[in-house]
């Protein structure tokens, strides 16, 4: 599969939903150091995949998408946190979990295209 640009993979475009989704629902999450956390580790995975992209080489682009597949799985272990702690209801977490699966998969199929 052939991309002129970033912003056509479908991995990002999904991590820029995710990541977008966990700002706002952390928006008044009190636990500053939690929220900076999950925040950063989304920001990773878009910023990961456009990275990667742009270098020369598709060993360095398979490189920035397994950095990417290991935030997206940081993630969805901050989201077992982030329910125990009450931060998110279940439908919540449900989505943001389907999401990050969804993601890490993607990533996973577009590392083995590599």
């Amino acid at each position: 599969m052939k991309f002129t640009r970033f912003e056509d993979i479908i991995a990002w475009k999904k991590a820029k939903e995710l990541t977008n989704n966990i700002y706002k629902i952390f928006k008044k999450n009190q636990d500053y150091s939690f929220k900076n956390q999950i925040q950063r580790a989304a920001i990773s995975v878009i910023n990961n995949i456009s990275e990667g992209y742009e270098r020369i080489s598709n060993k360095e682009f398979r490189n920035f998408l397994s950095i990417a597949k290991g935030s997206v799985g940081e993630i969805r272990s901050m989201l077992y946190i982030a329910r125990d702690q009450d931060y998110i209801d279940i439908k919540q977490f449900n989505y943001l979990y389907s999401t990050t699966l969804e993601i890490a998969k993607i990533l996973s199929g577009l590392i083995k295209t590599l």
